[in-house]
């Protein structure tokens, strides 16, 4: 084992027998893409979200009886739709930057 040369493992950065350390090269249209896809599903989610939030707020003009419990669903569902809005706008950046390092 002398004449061998000894790996040193750290506990989470662990490299297979074989594999150089270099990082592997990043496919920014895949990543771009990816991107894309997420910030569509935040944008339909805030769709969604919005539209029940509004769908409750007809519930609570309509049913007196239980106009605390549709509010309450309302603002749930319009905090769900401003978080859906915020992870399209978020996904956005990141299409963009994608797109960006990709085009170097």
């Amino acid at each position: 084992m002398a004449d061998e040369e000894k790996k040193h493992h750290h506990l989470f950065h662990r490299h297979k027998d074989g594999e150089d350390e270099s990082p592997a090269e990043v496919d920014y249209e895949k990543k771009e893409k990816n991107h894309k896809h997420l910030e569509q599903l935040g944008g339909l989610g805030a769709v969604a979200a919005g539209a029940y939030a509004l769908h409750e707020k007809h519930k609570a003009r309509k049913d007196p009886e239980n106009a605390h419990g549709h509010k309450v669903k309302e603002e749930i569902a319009a905090v769900a739709a401003v978080g859906a809005a915020g992870f399209a706008f978020h996904e956005h950046h990141g299409k963009k930057d994608a797109k960006k390092h990709g085009n170097n």
